[in-house]
């Protein structure tokens, strides 16, 4: 049975809406059996220093998450992690995990939200690619390859996370194979360098798709190449913990993964789905 955990862990010290003694608590009602916090890293954009964590705020997380650990530790197992964006600084200091991302692109020098607001991507899309997502796509996908050796993260999530608003908006054909070619070339690089990649269930939760990242047609590769998955719920509120948990097991094995991965006693393990 694949344990309860969840690694994609966001806070008051970023953008989530618990504290994570309250995440923690909400965790050992729950009967997890591990949790993970992944606040956003610095990042050098003017409009993210109201969700990323500088200075002083990554600091007090470090020290929170830590001291959380201590005093939970015989009641469920506490990770500190972070969530490295392909633009954010090296880190400097040393955590149980990385996730690695992509939230940004930077078409002619400017740095452009793939998944803040539905209304301002749509209008930036036609602004800076004139409404060829395949343009978008090319320049997000280019940055998801070099992900693992940019950030030297554990983990890379929300893999496709451009189409975070293409349900409601439509700008992109995810059956074409334009886009798929570009997507899966993106994803063997990853593969090569055999990270966990995530199957993430933010997006679920909020309402903006029925299936996780990423996509069937990309999660069937993974597991052609046996390539490593873990579930992540990218929650941002205490209940929304393990969004999705059971379905995204059901989702990998329909994708034909055998097995998930997962985290306990400080490192990586997997267990078998069949």
């Amino acid at each position: 049975m694949i344990p309860r955990s969840n690694l994609h862990t966001h806070s008051t010290f970023c953008d989530g809406k618990n504290t994570p003694e309250e995440m923690v608590q909400a965790a050992i009602s729950l009967g997890m059996d591990s949790l993970g916090f992944s606040g956003h890293a610095e990042l050098p954009f003017e409009d993210c220093d109201s969700w990323c964590m500088v200075g002083d705020r990554l600091r007090d997380y470090r020290k929170t998450v830590l001291s959380l650990k201590k005093k939970y530790a015989d009641c469920i197992e506490v990770a500190l992690g972070i969530e490295q964006d392909y633009f954010s600084p090296a880190l400097s200091d040393s955590y149980d995990y990385v996730i690695g991302s992509v939230h940004y692109v930077c078409p002619h020098g400017y740095a452009m939200a793939t998944d803040i607001n539905p209304e301002v991507f749509c209008r930036e899309l036609t602004e800076y690619y004139g409404g060829d997502a395949l343009r978008l796509a090319k320049d997000y996908f280019e940055l998801v390859a070099n992900v693992v050796k940019k950030t030297n993260c554990d983990i890379v999530g929300h893999f496709d996370l451009l189409t975070k608003f293409n349900e409601s908006c439509a700008y992109l054909d995810e059956d074409s194979s334009a886009y798929q070619t570009l997507a899966l070339e993106a994803l063997d690089a990853v593969l090569e360098d055999n990270p966990l990649i995530e199957l993430n269930t933010g997006a679920m939760a909020r309402g903006r798709r029925k299936v996780p990242y990423p996509a069937p047609f990309l999660c069937k590769r993974i597991a052609e190449k046996k390539g490593r998955m873990i579930f992540n719920a990218d929650a941002h509120m205490a209940e929304k913990l393990l969004y999705g948990f059971e379905d995204a097991i059901e989702y990998a094995r329909f994708c034909g993964a055998r097995e998930l991965w997962y985290y306990k006693d400080g490192i990586f393990q997997a267990d078998l789905i069949v």
